[in-house]
């Protein structure tokens, strides 16, 4: 008996989904070597973007460069303002990319905008550390330059001695200041005797200890009291050893026909008006002044903005006057306080037996001064 072997039969599914396979790639290849062709044809065809030519804004006025940008159909972003000495205030300082550069149409250009030229009163450095001078330098946005050491007997040691530009001169944003620092002289000083000389002997004896003088109080001591001008008490007291840079007050007779004059402190605000720049081409320079029974002097006197405020903490004696002067042009007084009227004469007359000055010394910085009677 004889048996015949069975041959599988390959089913033919497996062969049709490799051609189905084939098909699918020679299909896609074929629509995309289309898409390119006919992209090629319509890049050849149709004519290329746009491009425009970037005109020079660095000169103009924003207001202006916006309306140049405008119509060379290019878009003018302001990227940031800062201080000039050059370029006045919203003028364009700088562009990105420059003018002339070939750009597409619709395309940004960064500017660099002038905040006009900033002047103010260089702030007083003297007596500060150098850490300190940095604190001020930065807040004004001014630059430190060199720095070197000299020998000082009134500063201490690492603090300033002298500075370029001086206090409250002019300066401007940007500016380098120079400062001298001190080397260092003694830690301490002793107080020399003061009492009984003249308030200007007292000074040139201060100077030449390296005593720094601070508060001078006049007072009225009557018809027995010392001649005007007299120091009658010193604070540190004489022979004390101090500090270097402690400050030493001084009470000083304000003469036998003297009364007492009232002493305000007083918080005073001055504001620059809004057209002081109107009156020259820069910043006014703008003077504050105080008028009291003591004198006439400047809390202010230097370049401002317009509608700058100005604030002073001061000290004033009897009658007094705030005048505030824009290019030597008085623009505002205002009364601090008013002097009330005597109530009586002081009399002079020979001591009393056994009487001495320093019987009616009173303590130091009372809360009168000097009022002379006619």
């Amino acid at each position: 008996m004889t048996t015949q072997a069975r041959v599988p039969v390959r089913p033919k599914r497996r062969r049709a989904v490799g051609q189905d396979w084939y098909f699918a790639v020679a299909l896609a290849f074929f629509v995309g070597v289309s898409v390119w062709f006919s992209r090629a044809i319509a890049d050849f065809f149709a004519p290329a973007q746009k491009t425009v030519s970037i005109p020079t804004l660095v000169g103009q006025t924003l207001g202006d460069a916006n309306l140049t940008a405008d119509r060379a159909h290019i878009k003018a972003v302001v990227l940031r303002r800062t201080p000039s000495d050059r370029y006045p205030k919203d003028v364009v300082m700088r562009q990105s990319p420059p003018g002339g550069s070939q750009v597409r149409e619709g395309r940004q250009v960064s500017l660099v905008v002038s905040t006009g030229v900033q002047i103010f009163a260089m702030p007083d450095l003297r007596y500060e550390s150098l850490r300190e001078v940095g604190l001020d330098l930065s807040r004004y946005k001014l630059v430190l330059g060199k720095s070197k050491t000299v020998p000082s007997d009134d500063v201490p040691g690492g603090r300033v001695v002298t500075q370029d530009p001086p206090p409250l001169t002019s300066v401007r944003a940007g500016s380098t200041v120079t400062v001298d620092i001190s080397k260092g002289g003694p830690q301490t000083i002793r107080v020399p005797a003061l009492e009984k000389l003249s308030i200007g002997a007292a000074r040139a004896a201060a100077k030449t200890a390296h005593v720094h003088i601070g508060q001078i109080v006049w007072t009225p001591f009557g018809r027995y009291g010392p001649p005007r001008g007299i120091v009658v008490r010193e604070k540190p007291a004489a022979g004390a050893e101090i500090d270097a840079s402690q400050l030493v007050s001084l009470q000083v007779s304000a003469g036998p026909r003297e009364a007492g004059y009232l002493v305000r402190q007083v918080h005073a605000l001055a504001a620059v008006p809004e057209d002081a720049a109107s009156q020259r081409d820069k910043s006014p320079i703008v003077r504050v002044q105080v008028r009291d029974e003591t004198g006439t002097w400047n809390v202010y006197n230097a370049y401002a903005q317009p509608k700058q405020r100005l604030d002073f903490n001061l000290t004033v004696v009897g009658t007094a006057d705030l005048d505030v002067f824009v290019n030597e042009e008085l623009i505002s007084s205002t009364k601090l306080g008013n002097e009330p009227k005597m109530q009586e004469r002081q009399q002079l007359g020979p001591p009393p037996p056994h009487a001495s000055p320093s019987a009616t010394t009173e303590p130091l910085a009372p809360a009168v001064m000097k009022k002379k009677v006619p």
